[in-house]
C-alpha cells in the first residue's frame, strides 16, 4: 500500500513539474544580481518581497541551537547578506519612484537582530547570540563604583573609627577579663604540673645561673673600663701640653720694642736710662715687656 502511495506522489510532483514547464518554458524566473538592473517598479517590489520572506524563513531556522555552530554561523552570515541586499532594492523602488521603505517598512525582522557595541551593521540572531566567543561580547561589564571623595571618606570617621569609645558599651572589658581568667587558669595548670615533674626546678636553677652569669659580665666590662680610664690618665700627664705660636700682631709689638730700646741704649746718657728704669719699675712695668 506504501509503494502504491509513493508511486501516485511521484506522478503527481511530474504533472505539477509539467505544468510549471508549460505556463513557464524559460523556467523559474531568476532574481537579478544587482538591484540597478531591474527598471520596473512592479518587479522590485516583487523582489523585495520575496528576499523579506527568505529573511523570515531563515530567521526562524536559527532559533534552533542544535543546527550546531557552523550551520548557525553560516544562517546568520545569510541573513546579514540578504538584509543588505533589501536595503539595495529598497533605495532601487525609492529611485523608481516608489515608496521609502527605510520609514515606512515593517523592522520586525530587524529588530531581533542584535549588534555588538563598536560593531555596526553586523547582527546576530537567534541561536547566533550565544555562539562561543559572542555570548562574552554581549555580557554587560558592571558599572564600576563611584570613586569617594575626601569629603565623603571624612563623613565616617569619628571616634568610633579612632577606637576612642571602645570601652564605653563595656563589650570588650567582659571579652578581656574572659580571656585574662582563661590564661591564668592555664599558667597555674602549667606550674603546678611543672612543679611535679620537678621542671620547675631545673627553670629556676637555670635562671639563676643566666643571673649569675651576666652579673660577672657587668663585673668584668666595669673593671675593664676603670682600667681603660686609668691608663688615659697617666698618658695625659706625660703628655706636653702644645707650644703656643705668636700671631703676627704680638711680633710686630716685640719688633717696635726691640727697636726701641736699641735707640734709647745708642742715644741716651747712663743716667737717663737709669731713671727710665725706675721709673718703670715705679709703674709696675718690667723693662723686658
Amino acid at each position: 500500500m506504501a509503494r502504491n502511495q509513493e508511486k501516485a506522489m511521484s506522478m503527481l510532483s511530474r504533472w505539477y513539474k509539467y505544468q510549471r514547464e508549460l505556463h513557464n518554458p524559460g523556467g523559474p524566473e531568476k532574481r537579478p544580481y544587482l538591484a540597478t538592473e531591474c527598471h520596473s517598479l512592479q518587479e522590485a517590489e516583487k523582489w523585495r518581497l520575496q528576499i523579506i520572506k527568505e529573511i523570515a524563513r531563515k530567521v526562524s531556522q536559527i532559533q534552533n541551537a542544535g543546527l550546531g555552530e557552523f550551520r548557525i554561523r553560516d544562517l546568520n552570515d545569510e541573513i546579514n547578506k540578504l538584509i543588505r541586499e533589501k536595503g539595495h532594492w529598497q533605495d532601487r523602488i525609492v529611485e523608481l519612484g516608489g515608496p521609502n521603505y527605510h520609514k515606512i517598512g515593517p523592522k520586525m525582522l530587524d529588530h531581533e537582530g542584535q549588534e555588538l557595541p563598536g560593531n555596526r551593521g553586523y547582527k546576530y540572531f537567534g541561536a547566533a547570540k550565544d555562539l562561543p566567543g559572542v555570548r562574552e561580547l554581549f555580557e554587560e561589564e558592571p558599572p564600576k563604583p563611584p570613586r569617594k571623595t575626601r569629603g565623603d571618606l571624612m563623613k565616617d570617621i569619628d571616634a568610633y573609627y579612632y577606637g576612642y569609645l571602645d570601652d564605653e558599651d563595656g563589650v570588650l572589658m567582659k571579652l578581656e577579663e574572659e580571656v585574662e581568667k582563661k590564661a591564668r587558669h592555664l599558667a597555674i595548670e602549667e606550674w603546678k604540673l611543672k612543679k611535679e615533674t620537678g621542671e620547675l626546678d631545673k627553670e629556676l636553677e637555670e635562671e639563676e645561673r643566666k643571673e649569675r652569669e651576666e652579673e660577672e659580665k657587668r663585673r668584668k666590662e666595669l673593671q675593664e673600663k676603670k682600667d681603660d680610664d686609668t691608663e688615659d690618665t697617666s698618658t695625659d700627664e706625660h703628655t706636653i701640653a702644645p707650644l703656643e705660636v705668636p700671631s703676627q700682631k704680638d711680633v710686630e709689638i716685640e719688633l717696635l720694642r726691640k727697636k726701641k730700646m736699641e735707640l734709647l741704649l745708642k742715644y741716651a746718657s747712663e743716667d737717663l736710662q737709669r731713671t727710665s728704669m725706675n721709673a718703670k719699675t715705679l709703674m709696675g712695668r718690667d723693662l723686658n715687656i
